[in-house]
């Protein structure tokens, strides 16, 4: 058998039924003994089309962006916990701040989305979650 690339099983994947992903998904993992959990939940997504479409929309709020709305009265604060919660340096957190609203950060899951939340409003900011 000759060996696909990686578009060519990206093909034969689209033509897939979400059953059929599914059923692959499961023999690929007990096949090379590994969980595939969160890749085939994105690789079904667009497999899913129509129906499915409603289902995705329910299984993404597991995925909040973390928006800073208002620095606030203590900018210093909010640029030290915006530091803490994401690698980027003094400059990059100020300019954050500096430019809000603006993303801290995108796609967490809920936790971790309320604690930022939390450390973020209690800096002295006014952050949403979406």
């Amino acid at each position: 058998m000759a060996k696909l690339t990686t578009d060519e099983l990206i093909d034969a994947f689209k033509d897939l039924t979400l059953i059929e992903l599914s059923e692959f998904v499961k023999a690929f993992e007990e096949t090379f003994e590994v969980t595939a959990a969160a890749p085939a939940a994105v690789a079904a997504a667009p497999a899913a089309g129509g129906a499915g479409a409603d289902a995705e929309v329910e299984e993404e709020k597991d995925s909040f962006d973390v928006v800073l709305e208002a620095a606030g009265d203590k900018k210093i604060q909010v640029i030290k916990e915006v530091r803490t919660l994401t690698s980027l340096g003094l400059k990059e957190a100020k300019d954050l701040v500096d430019g809000a609203p603006k993303a801290v950060l995108e796609g967490v899951n809920k936790e971790a989305a309320e604690k930022a939340k939390a450390a973020l409003e209690g800096a002295g900011a006014t952050v949403t979650l979406k």
